[in-house]
């Protein structure tokens, strides 16, 4: 199995040296993964470095000592996916979030489209902006990823539209979409932006607008997945046509 992975503010060019970890992520590693000296262990920033190593030293509960052997640091993937994913019921938001930070999405946008049954307002948005922000956290070390997805402010179907407008290739997943994402022509580099919608579907209103940015409506498959899934179906599928699982 390969070594846990823990979240540090600042990795630097650590290698021969040591870097503690205390706080949160410490207590996880000393009280819950009951790591001990000589076991190894991950530290990353979360931005694509990383700083290999082991246990040095136990001390308390809630501190240990890194030896750092090696510091490995990823390049920017290519190209990069972003998903815009509409805001799903109750907690299937962070059910598409870890899965979608699992199999390796680069950016998530929280949408709030006119047919969400969910809305995000006031200190209600805010929490669950957090709830998603540390779901991802947690799943890209789970995950054992050195480099962890940005999750955005909610955005508008305006803000959106301006997104797709600027991407290398823009696509709504629809179940009507005339072409199949899976033979759809896609950029080496650049900028890959899905919209995933809502229960409701993605309104004729919002699929005009996304469609005047450039947006392709393409179809997953035979199958209508749910809201909370399709992100997750469509990441992996584009991370294996790009090489980017090879």
């Amino acid at each position: 199995m390969t070594a846990p992975v823990f979240l540090v503010d600042r990795v630097g060019d650590a290698a021969g040296g040591t870097i503690t970890l205390d706080g949160p992520e410490g207590r996880h590693a000393v009280s819950v993964r009951r790591l001990r000296v000589g076991e190894e262990i991950v530290l990353t920033d979360g931005a694509g470095t990383g700083a290999y190593g082991t246990v040095a030293a136990v001390e308390g509960k809630d501190r240990l000592e890194v030896a750092v052997s090696e510091v490995r640091t990823e390049p920017a993937p290519a190209p990069r996916i972003t998903v815009v994913q509409a805001l799903p019921k109750g907690d299937r938001g962070e059910l598409a979030v870890e899965t979608m930070t699992e199999t390796g999405v680069d950016a998530i946008v929280p949408w709030a489209a006119s047919r969400c049954i969910t809305q995000w307002k006031g200190d209600r948005g805010l929490k669950a902006l957090a709830k998603w922000r540390a779901t991802a956290r947690e799943a890209g070390k789970q995950s054992r990823r050195l480099r962890f997805p940005d999750v955005a402010d909610a955005a508008t179907t305006k803000q959106v539209a301006r997104l797709l407008a600027a991407a290398d290739f823009a696509a709504v997943l629809h179940e009507e979409g005339a072409a199949p994402l899976a033979t759809a022509e896609l950029p080496a580099t650049g900028e890959i932006v899905l919209v995933v919608g809502p229960e409701g579907g993605v309104s004729p209103d919002e699929l005009a607008a996304f469609a005047e940015a450039g947006a392709t409506p393409c179809r997953l498959g035979r199958s209508v997945l749910r809201t909370s899934t399709a992100g997750t179906a469509a990441t992996a599928l584009l991370l294996g046509r790009t090489g980017r699982w090879s």
